[in-house]
């Protein structure tokens, strides 16, 4: 009975119940307004939801956006790590994640208490986490980074203090080329940016010799050296829509290419080849669990909920705080801070 129960409540039950002629779009604008919500919708979601969210981009600038809204929900489409820093910011609202099993393979790969052994292990050394980790792995941290400030923010660090990087070792590994700093490495990768084939990519560029590469710095290091760009969503976004190129290969997942294409629709561009040519082997499967369906469902029973215990919230809250202390832009006010 108990494991009747448990499908029955499964979102995945959910959505086979629900009428095959509703109109989803429809209903979602309805529940957004009744709920006042906000919807957010990182750039590896689905079109059809980027093109219904009231904003689209990375995560932390989101969770950022989102807290300065009055909507009293947010509704985060993306994956739970990117939820939970929404959570962090914006204590008192509901945040939602369209389907709880929304995870991240960086964030699987560094589980809390292996996390705590490994600083254990190397006393004297100052904690920057990408911020693709969770709660409790940003509570055990010194300061949470994105691929955008990262290297900014060890520029700030002296050149004497040691630093531990966790969980991405390709991001780490770029990092410590750029700046020339020697980086202890966390062995976690994105199963997205470790599927693209070197072989398959020098090929494609021989078939488009005058496009660009593009890539994010999660991608191996291989991959790095060829590109012509490289750097976080915002960025590669940014520099698809100023080059004077028209063509462009672009290593990250490849939902991106929908903003890119919306923004400058006369240009062509090509998602970098993964290993296996048979697969979308670059689509993260963590992202696609997020439909229209699960969204209008999130929103219509006000569940999944993100919720977490006040201590860790307040604990990973600190590590965020002497990021947007540390990053380029001036940090605004953060809600929720201790």
């Amino acid at each position: 009975m108990a494991e009747m129960l448990v499908k029955e409540n499964s979102v995945t039950a959910r959505v086979r119940a629900l009428d095959p002629m509703i109109d989803l779009e429809t209903e979602i604008a309805r529940l957004r307004r009744t709920r006042n919500a906000v919807i957010l919708a990182h750039y590896y979601q689905d079109g059809e939801i980027q093109d219904l969210a009231d904003f689209v981009g990375d995560s932390l600038d989101l969770s950022r956006r989102a807290a300065e809204t009055k909507a009293d929900v947010i509704v985060f489409c993306g994956v739970k790590f990117m939820a939970e820093v929404a959570k962090i910011l914006s204590p008192d609202r509901t945040v939602l994640l369209p389907d709880m099993d929304a995870g991240c393979s960086l964030e699987t790969s560094c589980p809390p208490e292996a996390f705590r052994a490994w600083r254990e292990r190397h006393p004297g050394h100052i904690s920057l986490t990408y911020i693709n980790c969770s709660a409790e792995v940003k509570a055990l941290s010194d300061i949470i980074v994105t691929s955008s400030n990262a290297e900014a923010i060890i520029r700030q660090i002296p050149a004497d203090q040691k630093i531990l990087f966790a969980p991405d070792r390709h991001l780490g590994a770029y990092l410590a080329r750029k700046t020339g700093r020697d980086l202890v490495l966390w062995p976690g990768t994105c199963i997205v940016h470790e599927q693209f084939s070197e072989r398959e990519l020098v090929r494609l560029r021989a078939q488009h010799p005058g496009a660009k590469l593009a890539a994010h710095p999660e991608c191996p290091e291989p991959i790095l050296a060829m590109a012509d760009h490289i750097g976080s969503t915002s960025s590669l976004i940014e520099y698809v829509t100023k080059a004077p190129d028209e063509e462009f290969i672009i290593a990250t997942e490849p939902h991106i290419i929908h903003q890119m294409q919306k923004r400058v629709p006369h240009k062509r561009f090509i998602a970098a080849p993964g290993m296996d040519e048979s697969c979308s082997c670059s689509n993260c499967p963590f992202m696609a669990l997020n439909t229209m369906e699960k969204l209008y469902l999130c929103l219509r029973d006000t569940m999944p909920q993100i919720t977490m215990p006040e201590e860790l919230r307040r604990a990973a809250l600190k590590p965020l705080q002497r990021m947007l202390e540390m990053s380029p832009r001036p940090a605004s006010k953060i809600a929720g801070a201790a």
